[in-house]
Formats: C-alpha cells, structure tokens, sequence
C-alpha cells in the first residue's frame, strides 16, 4: 500500500511539474540532445522551410501585406518558437487563417497602405500579449469549450473570403479597393468583370493546370514551390513570346516585388493610446484564433504520435513567436497543420527541426529574395485559391449540419456573419450562439408526475386524478442547477407546491449538479414558498459538494440538518428511505401515499441503456 501511495505521489509531482510554465526550456532540450536525432530533424528542417517559404509569400498575400513579411515571419516564428517550446509538435509560422483573419480586420478599420504597414507591429505585440496573458493563467485547456460548429463555419467563412479575394489578381482585374468581406468582396469583382486581362488568364490557367497534376500524382513533392519555380520560367521563356507573335503586343503581366533582404531590420511597435484601443478588439480575435488553430494541432499530433503536450507551455511559445515577429516585419504566427505534420512525417523528432526550417528560410531570403520578381502575380493567386480549397471540410460540414440543430444553427450563424461581416465578429458571433445554445439546451427541466397503483406497480398519474390524502411527492433533481436552469426549476416546483393535499416534497439531489449563488436563492425562494403553504422539504441523496455549498450559504440553517441526508455510494437508497421515514414522523399517523417526479426524456434514455 505505501509503495503504491508513493508510486500516486510520484506521478502527482511529475503531472505538477510538466505542467509548470517553464520560461526558457530550450536549456533542457540541448542538454538531453542526441546525436542519432540530428538526422531527422535536419530533414524535417529542410522540408518544412521548402514549404514555409512560398507558404509564407501567399499569406503575405492574402493578409494584404508585402510578400517580404511572409517570409520574414516564417523564419521569426520557426527560430522563436523553439527556445520556449518543450515540445516539437507545433511547428510555427503565418497561416491562413489568421492571414484572412488580419485583412479582414484592418479593411474593416478603413486602414489600408502605409498606414497599415505601420500598424501591423502593434496588432501583432498585442496577440502576443494576450496569448502569453492567458498562458500566465494557464487557459490553454478553454479550447475544448469552443465548438468545432464555430471554427466549421468560421474557417468556410474565411476560405471564402481567400478565395474571393484572389480571383481579380488570377483574372487580372483592375480593382478600385479591395473589398472587407466576402460580400463585398464578390459585389466589387462583378462591378470590374470586364477588365480582364487574357494573357493572366492564361498564366492562371496553367498554374491551375500544373498545381493540379502535381497534386494528384506527386502528393509528397514540395508542389506550392515547383509550381511558382515552373511556371515562372514558362512565363519567362514561352508565355510572353508566345503571346507577342500571336497578338503583335507585350503581355500585360503583373509580377511580384522582389525580396531585399538587406533592409530587413528590427523595427519598436507605436505603442501610442489610440492605436492600441483600435487593435484591441481583432487582435484579441487573432489571438484566440491562434490558441484554437495550435493547440489543436498540438493535441491532434500527440494523440497520433503518443506524445504529451504541455497545452500552456506550447501557447507561450506561441505567444513569445508572435513577440519576435512583432519586432522583425513578420505576421501573426500559429500552429501550422501542414508545416507540423510535414516536420513529424520528415523525422523531425526535437525542437531543433523547427529552428532548422527557420534558419534555412532566414537564409533563402537573402540568397532567393531578388528572383521572386519573377514570379507573376497570378500564378500565386491561383496557388492560394487552391489553399483556400481545401480549407472547406466537406466531410465536416455535412457531420455538423445533419447531427443536430443547434449544432446547424451555430455553423449556419458563424458562416453567414463571416461571409458579410469582419471575421472577427464572426468569431464572436459564433461562440455567443454556441453558450446560449448550450445554456438553452441544459436549463430546460421538465418533470412527469408517477404514482404507484393499487397493485404496486408504479405508473404515470393521468391528469384527472386527485390526491384525497395527504401525499409525500419524490422529485428526482436530474441535470444543472446553475443560473440558467436555477429559476425554472423555482417555478416549476411552486406549481407543484401548489397541489391542495401536498404536505411533503422530498428532493432527491443525487443527480443534481453544479448549483451555483442563483441555484440557492431559488432554493431559498422555494422553501419560503414551500413554508408559507403549510409544506414541508427534505432534502435526500445530497453529495458532499451541494452539501457544502448549502453550509456556506447558510440554507442548512433555514432547511435544518435533520431534514438534509446525505448520498450513501455504497447503499444508494438508504438516504431516500432515511428521508421518506422523516416524512412519516413529520406526518405522525397520517398515510402517506408516495408520488414519484421524473424527467421523461431521460427515463426514456435510462431504458434504452
């Protein structure tokens, strides 16, 4: 026995300190470094920072930002991130959704040019701030409470918005502004449909064409990069050619600007009032979005792989990642799915994998920089059209829409905000209509009168039957007494207290759960109610929980200790049966003849189980 206590006691201290928020955890990782992992995590490394620097260009692009400040912050967040991550399931950068999530918000503001670029650090302190505020207080594990209705519906939403807002580049169009919502988004293309331009037409049709077959039949190829190398030099070298003999003029093509690296340098966030209250509001948005977006991937991975994940540990280095590219030119970083299970399948088996791909992508700004002037416009429109594909989960969106209604409505509501308001409202809008959902489908008791027969047999009481003597009532308390379901549960009570032969009413409390200060007054309310119609209560089969929370509330008092019994696991009738032979000395001679209250639902599902 005491070996075993101390075997519980060990994984006790140990649960303890994984859990601890450790401030520089990198020291641990180099000390227990091995050398037979150096392999692996080089090339995981070097896959990741193949995908992460084109990845990176097209969320710069999405984001409406520079395609320099993709690439920056791929390499900020995947060399950041390690220091103060314990773990290497996550691997870091921008993504998409944040990337929408960061156009959606500052069109939104009316800020746009300049003036943007010179909020951006701000906005990305402050996602910082909050996610290492809520890893301080160890929030991580709230994620659960966020329904994936909501993030269905948002990530449909912002797919949307991606892909609307790349069809003009693909097609070339000569747009007045660029629209905040999908709406918008969708009402200013049409307006601008017969600007096109037919020689990015093309361009966007074989980027298309290519992007399509690599995909299908090289899966594992680094595709995003070979298209952007391939077609450039199609572009190059037979695209424009082609398109002067036929038409006897120069394509009208737009390319992307070149990456100097060399001016790439530390730069102070305005940390000035005003500001700050502007970019609270989505930055908070942001923020949470990155907790969603990494700790699930997190959670996924480890679950696939065996590996534990310490959720508050891996948000500090989310949020520390964020604090780097905050100072650096980047963007917001997240948990990348595609980078994380890239660098797991590629052997990246340390946290070092994901320095390794930030260093390596650190380098190629400098060395590949100057050649994405080559790259046309469309041809990475096209590309991130394709990544907005396959953001919309079919498969997920059918499962929600046909499980259950709230579950429809949430997604429904989520979708419909973001496809006409900034995506941060639609966030806010989703998780408000998830809780009230949730709140309305837990706070709704409902109760069916039983009696028992002459022959014994226990059975439901028709509505014309009148009790002639005085009754003894059981009411089974199943569900949440918290303050959505605290008052209902008061008034259905009243009306049954309101039976003219009702003398006693026995709670039983067993499956009543998480009362809270509205469900005590209620309570309170009700036995005040229950005295002044000459009633009596009892409480029976009450846990140690409910029990102290009526001592502390001073409702043991008003009730009285001898009319309380508590739950015996061991004999779980013996408290109704203590309760039922109180009631019959309250009663002295009287009969008592026993009713039986019970939610209908769930007896019908006791039944079935």
């Amino acid at each position: 026995m005491a070996t075993l206590l101390e075997r519980i006691g060990t994984g006790l201290r140990a649960a303890r300190e994984y859990n601890t928020l450790d401030f520089f955890p990198v020291r641990n990782s180099l000390e227990s470094y091995r050398r037979d992992n150096f392999s692996g995590d080089l090339r995981a490394g070097l896959n990741v920072a193949l995908l992460a620097f084109p990845q990176g260009m097209a969320y710069a692009l999405i984001a409406g930002l520079p395609i320099e400040y993709g690439v920056y912050g791929s390499a900020v967040a995947a060399m950041v991130a390690p220091l103060f991550a314990k773990s290497p399931l996550i691997t870091l950068g921008p993504t998409n959704a944040t990337s929408v999530m960061m156009l959606s918000a500052f069109a939104s503001l009316g800020i746009v040019g300049a003036e943007m670029l010179g909020m951006v650090p701000l906005l990305i302190f402050l996602v910082g701030f909050f996610i290492l505020l809520g890893a301080y207080f160890k929030v991580a594990n709230l994620v659960q409470y966020i329904s994936r209705s909501v993030i269905t519906g948002y990530i449909t939403a912002a797919a949307l918005l991606i892909i609307s807002n790349q069809i003009p580049k693909a097609l070339g169009l000569e747009l007045e502004g660029k629209g905040a919502t999908f709406y918008e988004s969708i009402l200013l293309t049409s307006r601008f449909i017969g600007t096109v331009e037919w020689s990015t037409v093309i361009v966007s049709l074989l980027t298309g064409a290519l992007f399509f077959v690599l995909n299908r039949h090289y899966k594992t190829l680094p595709n995003v990069a070979i298209s952007l190398v391939g077609i450039s030099m199609l572009t190059e070298w037979l695209v424009q050619p082609a398109y002067i003999a036929i038409s006897g003029q120069e394509a009208q093509l737009l390319f992307l600007s070149g990456i100097n690296a060399a001016d790439w340098s530390f730069q102070s966030p305005d940390f000035s009032l005003s500001s700050i209250q502007t970019l609270a509001s989505p930055a908070l948005a942001i923020a949470l979005l990155c907790l969603l977006e990494g700790i699930s991937i997190g959670k996924s991975l480890a679950a696939r792989t065996g590996a534990r994940l310490d959720a508050n540990q891996a948000m500090f280095s989310i949020g520390m990642a964020n604090l780097g590219c905050a100072f650096f030119s980047g963007m917001p970083a997240s948990g990348s799915l595609t980078r994380s299970s890239l660098s797991a399948n590629s052997g990246g088996r340390t946290v070092l994998a994901s320095f390794i791909s930030g260093v390596i992508v650190f380098i190629g700004a400098f060395a590949l920089g100057p050649l994405t002037a080559y790259i046309p416009q469309s041809t990475l429109a096209v590309l991130v059209v394709a990544i907005g594909l396959s953001l919309i989960n079919k498969h997920a969106i059918r499962v929600i829409t046909a499980t259950t209604k709230s579950d429809a409505i949430v997604f429904s509501l989520t979708l419909a905000t973001g496809l006409i308001m900034p995506l941060d409202a639609a966030i806010y809008i989703g998780v408000g209509a998830s809780i009230i959902l949730f709140l309305k489908k837990v706070a709704q008791p409902e109760m069916v009168e039983y009696t028992f027969r002459d022959d014994g047999q226990l059975a439901q009481m028709g509505t014309s039957e009148r009790r002639s003597i005085p009754e003894v009532s059981i009411v089974h308390v199943e569900g949440e007494l918290f303050f959505g379901a605290a008052d209902l549960f008061r008034d259905q009570m009243r009306r049954i207290c309101e039976e003219p032969n009702l003398r006693i009413v026995v709670l039983k409390m067993r499956n009543a759960h998480h009362m809270d200060a509205t469900g005590v007054m209620a309570l309170d309310e009700l036995l005040s109610y229950i005295n002044e119609k000459g009633r009596y209560l009892i409480l029976s089969e009450v846990k140690a929980d409910m029990l102290r929370v009526l001592k502390k509330s001073g409702l043991v008092e008003k009730i009285e200790a001898r009319n309380i019994f508590t739950d015996e696991p061991s004999n779980p009738t013996l408290s109704t049966a203590q309760a039922l032979k109180r009631a019959k000395e309250h009663l002295g001679d009287s009969e008592a003849n026993v009713s039986i209250y019970v939610d209908p639902v769930r007896d019908k599902e006791k039944k079935r189980t």
